[in-house]
């Protein structure tokens, strides 16, 4: 009779290594990477963008990259390397890395085994002077999370591979946002300059205006509208340099630059425009080949679709212990009774229906978000290709017709004016329209350029059309009048 609970005991031992070796071979050796997953990251800006990053974790990298930072802004700042920049010194780029050591951490976990439990019941009473006693002993095993164990961890497996690629979307919106950022705040710097010059122009139309008023040689109402035209230049030039000191911080934000560093060295020109624009016949093929939120919105509606499936098996158990146990009964030496204990939760009250309910429904809910995200995806990626090629053909206009036109123009104007057939309020007119057409051919080109960096983002993920405009509209209009 005593040789059967040892038996008992015996094979629950058998079976609980048999689950936990099976478990353990189903899960395979999950452990913390060298990297935390950030190979991933530094894989795609290599290939896609052709720069380095570096995920912060020790003074030495932050030297490293301190000089390197350094070597970059000691020369004028080309947009490769506001972009290099911004992808080596973003505080908050840097911050969603940490998203990577998080997401890796849940995936070790779910693949480790859990802890056994150790529970003892110890009672004892004295009856005609002897001591009775009842001891019991049982170190379990939860064996529900050892046979969940490899869907657990392959659902884990896949938000970990999510996780990387939102970081490497993040990292990718960055670089989008500062070459938007750089050519904004070229632009609004050689605003300024020209600017500068039709407040000039108006200052000596508007002295002049003056002079001849004194004398009786000009009316009072022409020296009006020329001190009109005056002041408002002078309020414009005013509006330009404030949007000119906006553009720059937010560059000097997203580069993640304070003290000395926000003294930047930019070009003073924008970049020309290429000589013909790129041409995409398949560019909705390409943005749903590369695309990294729809690659993101795959894993996680494929992970939901595990954990429905894991819900609907399990969907009456949420507790199963097992393991072995000894109880003595009686006297201190009347030995101990060796056999096995086994604990679950009756499903009387919970069935698990809301559980299983509430699994679908967010699968359901990823869904309907992964197909919303495909159909805007293709419509976001047409879109930006159209802007692309409407600004290119909007500053080719600018560049071929109406800059030229205007120097043409104030070409006969001169000519009219050193043979006094017009005079040099005529004169200092057509010198502000000049500037004007100008003006707009900058503001032509930038738009191209961010056009073109939207284009870039929307075949890898969502292109961000919110960064603010620049406040142009009261520096064109007191050129323009």
């Amino acid at each position: 009779m005593s040789a059967e609970p040892s038996l008992r005991s015996l094979r629950g031992g058998r079976l609980l290594v048999s689950v936990v070796t099976a478990s353990a071979m189903l899960t395979g050796c999950v452990s913390f990477s060298p990297d935390g997953g950030f190979a991933a990251v530094s894989s795609a800006a290599r290939e896609r963008v052709a720069k380095d990053v570096v995920w912060i974790r020790s003074d030495s990298e932050r030297n490293t990259v301190e000089q390197r930072v350094a070597e970059l802004l000691a020369k004028p700042l080309s947009v490769d390397d506001a972009v290099q920049i911004a992808l080596l010194n973003n505080r908050g780029l840097q911050a969603s890395y940490a998203e990577l050591q998080l997401s890796e951490a849940a995936l070790v976990q779910a693949a480790r085994l859990p802890n056994p439990a150790f529970s003892m019941l110890r009672a004892s009473s004295a009856e005609a002077g002897v001591r009775e006693f009842k001891i019991e002993q049982a170190l379990t095993f939860n064996i529900f999370s050892l046979i969940t164990m490899p869907q657990a961890t392959e659902i884990e497996r896949r938000r970990f591979e999510q996780t990387q690629r939102a970081v490497t979307l993040d990292m990718f919106r960055l670089a989008n946002a500062t070459r938007k950022a750089y050519y904004t705040a070229i632009a609004a710097a050689e605003t300024v300059r020209y600017q500068q010059q039709v407040r000039d122009a108006a200052e000596a139309a508007a002295e002049l205006a003056r002079r001849l008023a004194a004398v009786g040689n000009w009316n009072k109402l022409e020296q009006l509208r020329e001190q009109s035209f005056y002041a408002e230049a002078a309020l414009g030039l005013a509006g330009a340099e404030q949007a000119n000191l906006s553009a720059r911080e937010q560059l000097i934000r997203l580069l993640g630059l304070w003290g000395y560093q926000t003294r930047l060295n930019l070009p003073e020109r924008l970049p020309d425009l290429p000589t013909a624009p790129t041409q995409q016949d398949n560019i909705e093929q390409l943005a749903m080949a590369q695309r990294l939120d729809l690659q993101a919105v795959r894993l996680h509606t494929e992970a939901l679709a595990k954990n429905l499936g894991l819900t609907k098996t399990t969907r009456f158990i949420n507790v199963l212990e097992f393991g072995p146990a000894r109880v003595l009964e009686g006297a201190r030496d009347s030995g101990y009774k060796t056999g096995y204990e086994v604990s679950f939760e009756l499903p009387l009250f919970d069935w698990g229906g809301a559980k299983v309910a509430t699994a679908e429904a967010l699968y359901m809910q990823a869904l309907n978000v992964a197909a919303e995200t495909a159909i805007n995806a293709r419509s976001e990626v047409r879109e930006a290709y159209s802007v692309y090629r409407f600004q290119y053909d909007i500053a080719k206009h600018y560049r071929d017709e109406i800059v030229p036109i205007s120097k043409r123009i104030s070409e006969e104007n001169q000519l009219r004016y050193n043979g006094m057939l017009i005079g040099v309020f005529e004169l200092l007119a057509d010198a502000r329209s000049q500037i004007t057409s100008v003006n707009g051919y900058i503001d032509s080109l930038r738009e191209f350029w961010i056009a073109q960096a939207d284009l870039d983002m929307a075949l890898i993920g969502k292109p961000d059309l919110n960064l603010p405009d620049m406040p142009r509209a009261s520096a064109t209009a007191a050129a323009e009048h």
